[in-house]
């Protein structure tokens, strides 16, 4: 089968691309000859599980906040931002339909907060300009001379311009298996270190390392046959440690990464305790950064701080007050200290987070043992629980964790790395090695904060990519 226009991966991305470069050619009166092909039975399986099934499909701040938001060059993504802006994607999608909602944050969503609506809204438009989506047709090999040649699955398909739009690593269950990377090698192109992103972070004595992962699928993992350093599968079971954090979120805290003993980041929001270690808004944020540390083997840990905004000083003047109101209360009476102690840290911190947070800091309460004398000419021993409210201070103030690893790419939101941008033209995001080849999404070196960012980068560059093909024909 031949093509004008062939798109791998109906994603966020390559659906963008073949709807953009559709329109493109129609508006010129020329056929939309465009291909779309996918190697799952359904378009849009990543898109499906994003913002937990709600689909932020992208932020709407203007460029010079939203770029502080890309993890890789910035500058990469300025033309496809600016060719197709946030704005341009809430009209794309009211204009076919879809009502939109912009909540916290200037993130929008499907008015439904149901993900299948920006799926079904994404292949309504690119079918109605005559895109063709073959589904479970997966690419096998691509070679380039006149044309594209596309071994595959049903067949072989030849095309005159390809773009490449096959995500990365993350979530390999919805079709991300690296397969873009691979063909992208084979054609000349140089891959950045990849390495998940917007991950969890698995703090020291969170997970039992030495469990056996069922089901796990290291090739999954890597391109490469070695396992990343650090990585711990998200399947490992709970320690008991593990299982009294996880469940908590904190909201509104200070949370700073440290490497080799140096401060590297900080961040202030929400981050949650899950089954795979610190994840939330703040964690997401910071683990890039510390993902790639670990790997390169920098030792790593993660500060949190529960009382953002108030100093040591006067959290230690409001745990000291608390601690004498307590002892005064008629209620107290006869309580042992240990219990006096949880009495004053439900004051301080969420219940639940009570028997983690005691954990994770030993030194809040010590127990001293001391002779007491002699019974037939045993020695007798009595012991004393001393609670230290300078340590409850400090704890609230700088909770520490050693960061033992990270989960991978099985549940990681993102990939970092891929194609290297040199050997992209960002204007049209054409390949400078072999023309007629584009490339966009997350195959490329460029990844982005959750809150949208990541999707409308997506979308943005599909849609440059599609257009800049379909032009190069006109």
């Amino acid at each position: 089968m031949k093509a004008d226009i062939i798109v791998i991966g109906a994603g966020a991305s390559g659906l963008m691309a073949a709807y953009a470069a559709a329109r493109t050619l129609v508006e010129n009166d020329r056929v939309a000859d465009v291909l779309l092909l996918e190697k799952m039975p359904r378009p849009g399986r990543k898109i499906m599980i994003t913002g937990k099934g709600r689909c932020n499909f992208t932020n709407l701040k203007e460029w010079n906040e939203f770029s502080q938001h890309i993890r890789s060059k910035a500058n990469f993504v300025k033309p496809a931002f600016y060719n197709f802006t946030s704005q341009d994607a809430i009209s794309f999608f009211e204009g076919y339909g879809m009502s939109t909602v912009v909540e916290r944050g200037d993130r929008a969503f499907p008015a439904s907060h149901h993900a299948s609506d920006a799926v079904d809204t994404l292949v309504l438009a690119a079918q109605r300009y005559g895109v063709k989506l073959v589904t479970d047709c997966e690419v096998q090999t691509i070679s380039h001379a006149n044309e594209f040649a596309l071994e595959t699955s049903q067949g072989k398909f030849f095309c005159k311009k390809l773009i490449i739009a096959t995500g990365g690593l993350s979530y390999p269950g919805t079709g991300s298996t690296g397969d873009g990377y691979r063909w992208a090698t084979s054609l000349g192109h140089k891959i950045q270190p990849l390495f998940p992103s917007l991950t969890a972070l698995v703090p020291k004595g969170y997970k039992d390392t030495s469990a056996d992962v069922p089901g796990s699928d290291s090739s999954a993992d890597t391109l490469s046959e070695t396992s990343l350093k650090g990585h711990l599968h998200r399947t490992l079971p709970l320690t008991e440690y593990g299982q009294m954090l996880c469940g908590n979120q904190l909201k509104n805290v200070g949370v700073t990464s440290i490497i080799e003993g140096c401060e590297a980041d900080e961040e202030f929001g929400d981050i949650d305790f899950t089954d795979g270690g610190i994840e939330g808004p703040v964690g997401f944020q910071l683990s890039r950064k510390c993902v790639k540390s670990i790997i390169n083997g920098s030792r790593v840990s993660i500060r949190i701080d529960l009382k953002s905004g108030v100093s040591l000083e006067e959290v230690t003047e409001r745990v000291k007050q608390l601690w004498n109101d307590i002892a005064k209360d008629p209620r107290s009476r006869g309580l042992k200290d240990r219990e006096k102690c949880r009495i004053l840290l439900g004051k301080l911190i969420p219940w639940d987070l009570i028997p983690g947070f005691l954990e994770g800091n030993p030194d809040i309460i010590t127990v001293e043992t001391r002779k007491s004398g002699s019974f037939h000419g045993k020695p007798q021993f009595s012991s004393k629980v001393w609670v230290n409210l300078n340590a409850i201070a400090r704890a609230l103030k700088s909770w520490t964790f050693d960061i033992e690893g990270f989960v991978g790419y099985e549940r990681s939101v993102v990939t970092a790395g891929g194609v290297s941008t040199d050997d992209i033209v960002a204007k049209t995001l054409e390949s400078r090695i072999v023309p007629g080849l584009h490339f966009c999404g997350e195959v490329l070196d460029m990844d982005c904060d959750t809150g949208g960012y990541n999707l409308q980068a997506a979308f943005s560059t599909g849609f440059l990519a599609g257009q800049s093909a379909a032009r190069s024909l006109i």
